[in-house]
């Protein structure tokens, strides 16, 4: 069974476009539940990006990517890495 290159492709946006949209949703259901936040301690919530704070995903989603990634050098570099993998295969066995 060969496919061709037209349904690859198209398969291949499709996967892309599908995986886009899921991380939007989550960015703004985040939002969401910011704001939800803020109004049960009677507070504004997420506000101070432009239109009523809903750029605030992608001004948070850039403070991320542009954060400094540190490495300590004089540490083990090992138990640095695979502590943190431990501790998520730990959480999910249970």
């Amino acid at each position: 069974m060969s496919y061709t290159p037209l349904i690859m492709i198209s398969f291949s946006i499709s996967f892309i476009l599908s995986y886009v949209i899921a991380l939007l949703a989550i960015a703004f259901y985040t939002l969401i539940e910011r704001k939800f936040l803020g109004y049960f301690q009677l507070r504004k919530g997420p506000n101070k990006v432009i239109l009523i704070g809903l750029p605030q995903p992608f001004a948070d989603a850039i403070k991320l990517f542009t954060k400094e990634q540190t490495n300590p050098t004089p540490a083990n570099i090992s138990p640095y890495i695979f502590a943190p993998i431990l501790g998520l295969i730990l959480a999910l066995l249970l």
